[in-house]
């Protein structure tokens, strides 16, 4: 069996690590544009959440899991 040799601290195929986004805009097929907390836009899926712009929510390896606060509902 081939296991993927880790090289940084934190490897997000055997970490446990999430991190909080923004939700940006929403994308067709489930997708989000979503703000990172180093400023960086990038796209994750959301889902598996009720995600809706201004959210924040927890992604882990590009795909959100949790809604932790509410934007402009």
């Amino acid at each position: 069996m081939n296991v993927p040799e880790c090289r940084d601290d934190v490897c997000v195929t055997c970490s446990d690590s999430a991190v909080p986004v923004t939700v940006l805009g929403l994308l067709d097929d489930c997708y989000a544009v979503v703000r990172t907390a180093a400023g960086r836009e990038e796209q994750v899926s959301v889902a598996l959440v009720n995600a809706e712009v201004g959210d924040t929510i927890l992604v882990h390896a590009g795909e959100a899991i949790a809604v932790v606060g509410t934007g402009t509902r």
